[in-house]
């Protein structure tokens, strides 16, 4: 990670927590924390790929293999993150960053298999929430700095076409992340922060699609995790990353255009809508101007 002002709970000794750390996002996440002295627990699915993963993070971790350690879970299921904590807590104490990362993306349709939906939500939406019920009062109750990461994603901002499933659970990501938040800075006396992650387009095994090279529009999972670290320090709650092909400025009226179809009452998702392609059209032409 470049020279940067840090949080001040990314220091050495503390305790971070990474579901989905076997690879993309997550590894990136667990690399960069090790590197920097926590002492990282990796989260997925057991698998050769979590026991790799968590050869890579000991590789760049200062103390080795004493400060890592990979714990099986399927965020799925409540009793997983559960033993999670226990295991956690039990190996190295005070957890001060929990990042609630895991997801799947099978593809969705509106009539499609319900089986899709279900996996989708029980991983992208009900992990993020029982990650964050399970270690926010742990954190409460140690008292030191702590922060709560989850992944959102920008397709549970602007809820494009295609993906239903993948979008309501993200959606549904990023109004919890909110109402913890609210909740967390107004309980006396919290020293304990939420955040939500907005990654860009990111080259990792969820978006790749078959594809052995990294696409010139997408970001590595460093560049996010290099972003994300900075915006920590800034204090920032909304973490929009951008790519090599979308800059903050377009993300920023794709939002607005979005938030629009509510104030302006036209049909839902109207960047879609041929009977509005040329307002958006001019919508973002009057914005470079």
């Amino acid at each position: 990670m470049p020279d940067t002002l840090l949080h001040p709970v990314f220091q050495s000794g503390n305790t971070a927590v990474i579901t989905g750390a076997a690879s993309g996002i997550g590894l990136a996440a667990a690399k960069s924390f090790a590197a920097l002295g926590l002492n990282v627990v990796l989260a997925d699915l057991g698998s050769d790929r979590l026991s790799e993963a968590a050869h890579d993070v000991i590789a760049v971790a200062p103390r080795g293999k004493d400060a890592v350690a990979a714990i099986p879970t399927d965020v799925a299921f409540l009793a997983d993150i559960e033993v999670l904590s226990e295991d956690a807590k039990s190996r190295f104490g005070n957890i001060h960053v929990v990042m609630n990362n895991a997801g799947i993306q099978p593809g969705s349709a509106l009539f499609g298999p319900l089986d899709n939906w279900e996996k989708v939500f029980a991983v992208n939406l009900w992990g993020v929430i029982h990650g964050s019920r399970v270690f926010a009062p742990l954190m409460l109750a140690h008292g030191e700095r702590s922060l709560i990461i989850n992944t959102g994603s920008k397709q549970g901002i602007t809820t494009p076409p295609g993906d239903p499933a993948y979008n309501t659970a993200k959606a549904g990501v990023k109004a919890f992340t909110e109402a913890l938040q609210h909740e967390l800075r107004n309980t006396p006396n919290s020293a304990v922060s939420a955040h939500l992650l907005i990654p860009g387009f990111v080259f990792t095994g969820l978006t790749a699609h078959g594809r052995t090279d990294k696409p010139e529009a997408a970001w590595t999972p460093e560049q996010t995790v290099d972003f994300m670290m900075e915006s920590l320090a800034n204090e920032d709650f909304y973490i929009l990353c951008p790519d090599n092909d979308v800059p903050r400025t377009l993300d920023e009226k794709r939002i607005e255009w979005a938030a629009h179809d509510i104030i302006d009452n036209r049909p839902p998702l109207s960047r879609w809508h041929p009977d509005y392609t040329e307002a958006f059209k001019a919508f973002l032409q009057d914005n470079k101007a």
